[in-house]
């Protein structure tokens, strides 16, 4: 092992929510999974922290700054610290109605409310807010004109209220999200909001499925019956797609695919994310996470301060052996020495 110290390992907890619940299998409590992500070790080394997705029943988004306190207190207890906070703007839809829009904003305020007193504990000294559309892209399709105009205004317009807690915003890359559903339409959002404190998150899984053209064929990179075998063509591709988002990148989650759709719950179908050790899957997660971590030119861009593991969807007998967070820790790790650095602790703030 070598001695890099960042980007910072970081477990996802909202795992244990997303695509759980009464028409699928139960919630695992956030308890759960903070004892699971505490207790993962491999050769010493132990996750640095968790990224929150601020949801019903983990978290409640109204909860009092004492509340948030208490949290943070409980966090730490377990040797951890907070990195990206997921905003529940999924009952304000873009695509909705002007009510539903203002939801969408208050929630990316409350959401940015919570990681101000976390900072101000000190449980939270880097990370963003993750935010999607709340919308679908058959949704968007009925009018591509008209839908991309809403979300490029609500974006605004919670740009300008995370800019007054000092956050950034980091719009998923994920299929099943309108506006976010192709590389193109992606790159398009973001370049129309013109906000400074917005930027992508890119997870390897979602991503992946860019090339594929799922939501939108005719933003589709690899060819059709792509020969998974072929790794020229198909890092050619992950080439484009970096190139294109790479230098919007603010929030990065390690993962793997095996190059299909799945969704659970009430969750719709978007990138499968499979085990870090599984022989399915279609990436070489070390490699092509250099792909994210480092420009044309090799060198790391050093975008953000930590990397997070997003494995939702996982049965609950997965995710529930210790040993699962063992292999997702030890994959997290190798990222790491590949693409890692050394520097002091106290540069690692906003």
């Amino acid at each position: 092992m070598n001695d890099h110290n960042f980007p910072k390992l970081h477990n996802a907890t909202w795992p244990g929510i997303v695509g759980k619940g009464p028409d699928s299998e139960p919630v695992i409590p956030l308890d759960e999974m903070l004892k699971m992500t505490a207790a993962a070790e491999v050769n010493g080394v132990k996750f640095d922290g968790v990224d929150l997705g601020l949801l019903d029943p983990h978290i409640n988004i109204d909860s009092s700054d004492d509340e948030i306190k208490s949290l943070a207190d409980k966090i730490a207890g377990y040797n951890l610290k907070v990195g990206s906070l997921v905003a529940p703007v999924w009952g304000g839809p873009i695509l909705g109605s002007e009510a539903d829009r203002k939801t969408y904003v208050e929630m990316v305020r409350k959401a940015c409310h919570f990681g101000k007193v976390l900072r101000e504990h000190g449980v939270r000294s880097y990370g963003v807010i993750r935010i999607d559309s709340a919308s679908s892209p058959e949704d968007w399709a009925k009018d591509p004109e008209g839908s991309n105009k809403l979300i490029v205004k609500t974006f605004q317009e919670a740009c300008d209220v995370a800019a007054d807690y000092g956050e950034k915003l980091a719009a998923e890359g994920e299929i099943c999200w309108a506006g976010m559903h192709s590389w193109k339409t992606m790159v398009q959002t973001l370049e129309a909001v013109d906000r400074k404190n917005i930027g992508f998150q890119a997870d390897m899984s979602h991503t992946l499925l860019y090339l594929l053209g799922y939501n939108r064929p005719e933003d589709r990179i690899l060819p059709q019956d792509f020969d998974w075998s072929d790794r020229a063509t198909l890092e050619a591709a992950l080439k484009k797609v970096t190139q294109a988002l790479r230098p919007w990148t603010i929030d990065f989650h390690v993962a793997q695919n095996d190059g299909t759709v799945h969704g659970t719950g009430s969750h719709d179908k978007t990138g499968r994310h499979c085990l870090a050790t599984d022989p399915n899957g279609k990436l070489d997660v070390v490699k092509d996470a250099g792909f994210w971590l480092r420009d044309e030119n090799g060198e790391l861009t050093k975008a953000f301060k930590h990397i997070c593991w997003d494995g939702c969807m996982f049965d609950n007998a997965v995710m529930t052996q210790q040993q699962t967070w063992n292999d997702i820790l030890a994959m997290l790790i190798k990222v790491r020495e590949a693409h890692g650095w050394k520097q002091e602790e106290k540069e690692a703030a906003y």
